[in-house]
């Protein structure tokens, strides 16, 4: 038999989604505070933020005002029985945890499968059988703690893959194998730095561009720009963070922080650069975020050339990467960020001291906002 599946009021769906847009939480947290998967709270928040413009149509209007109208003769149909349990339903705004409560297992007269049967106990209180059973099997904290470390050893040793990420983490004593290993740098946005060909595949809408960089000399400021997505820490969960570099000068044009790996973050991040000045070329990953239609259409309409790595050759966007390095263990590595406000507060302060007070070794000893390079 298979799992019943969870059902969510619009409300509730609404108020995560909202929550999530407004980036206070991480998409982590989010997850343990309501009970839903991240994943779900991910679809959730993209529908919202793909429907807001809707609510203002007319057409939106009148199919609103037809729903009203529908479910007005529907509860003249199903009785005063049906208006009964919707309005306690209501009275009830309240935490899974306590509607749990609610529900007597020893009670002698009504069993657990009379209570959580449909119209009956627990559909009065909002939840059904399978969630009055279920038992999270998920240690969200153990998982954030072999990220931590996870990102720390990639920082280190970029081109460590899942089995020797796996290997290193067992030797510092931890029970883990490649599947988990394998999901969290997923979900990290991580890849190891060796040449991969043919073993992953773009998506198939999305073109990609050659890479025009190799045997190039970068001699100029906004000759090549180039952008790339890191994952940064927190106590409770993890944001990620996109910027916008100049290879000669290494100033950072931009940078834009998301709980979500969407594209929308990396479009602002793009934009807020062009605003400054335009380069010759823009070099990224392959990523889908990089690959979409939506991103490459601001670099074709400002006239810039797109440059694209070689699948699985990160060390086509070295600059990017020394960037990330630089930011982690200067910054990152030494502060535990409690919230994600917090994070943003702190790295945008950092971005102000490596572009007009940091000296760069490769520089000669120079901030990349010197008038040498300008």
């Amino acid at each position: 038999m298979g799992k019943i599946r969870k059902n969510y009021s619009a409300s509730f769906k609404a108020k995560v989604a909202l929550e999530a847009i407004k980036m206070d939480k991480t998409i982590s947290q989010l997850s343990s505070e309501y009970g839903v998967h991240s994943n779900q709270i991910n679809q959730w928040r993209k529908r919202l933020l793909e429907e807001l413009p809707d609510i203002f149509s007319k057409k939106r209007q009148k199919k609103e005002k037809d729903a009203e109208e529908f479910q007005a003769e529907l509860y003249q149909q199903i009785g005063q029985l049906k208006v009964e349990l919707d309005w306690l339903k209501k009275k009830l705004n309240c935490s899974i945890d306590i509607k749990r409560q609610c529900i007597d297992p020893n009670h002698s007269l009504v069993p657990i499968v009379r209570q959580c049967d449909l119209v009956r106990q627990c559909d009065l209180l909002g939840i059904n059988r399978s969630t009055y059973y279920y038992q999270s099997c998920k240690n969200e904290s153990y998982n954030l703690a072999l990220m931590r470390l996870i990102d720390e050893e990639y920082t280190r040793y970029p081109f460590y893959g899942v089995e020797k990420m796996t290997a290193i983490l067992k030797r510092q004593g931890h029970t883990v194998n490649p599947k988990r290993i394998r999901r969290l740098m997923r979900l990290m946005g991580l890849e190891a730095i060796y040449p991969k060909p043919n073993l992953s595949k773009a998506l198939k809408e999305h073109k990609i561009y050659p890479y025009l960089l190799r045997g190039v000399s970068i001699n100029q400021v906004d000759q090549v720009w180039s952008t790339d997505i890191t994952y940064i820490r927190l106590n409770s969960g993890f944001i990620y963070l996109v910027a916008v570099i100049d290879w000669f000068s290494r100033y950072v044009l931009s940078y834009e922080f998301s709980t979500t790996l969407d594209k929308g973050f990396c479009i602002k991040a793009l934009q807020g650069a062009l605003k400054v000045a335009k380069p010759k070329i823009f070099n990224t990953d392959q990523g889908s975020q990089f690959t979409s239609d939506a991103f490459t259409c601001v670099l074709k309409k400002a006239w810039v050339k797109i440059s694209m790595d070689g699948r699985g050759r990160a060390l086509d966007n070295i600059f990017v990467e020394r960037l990330w390095r630089t930011v982690k263990y200067e910054r990152v590595y030494i502060h535990n960020y409690e919230t994600v406000r917090e994070a943003i507060q702190d790295i945008g302060e950092y971005f102000g001291f490596y572009n007009t007070e940091r000296l760069h070794q490769s520089l000669d000893y120079q901030d990349p906002c010197r008038d040498i390079f300008w």
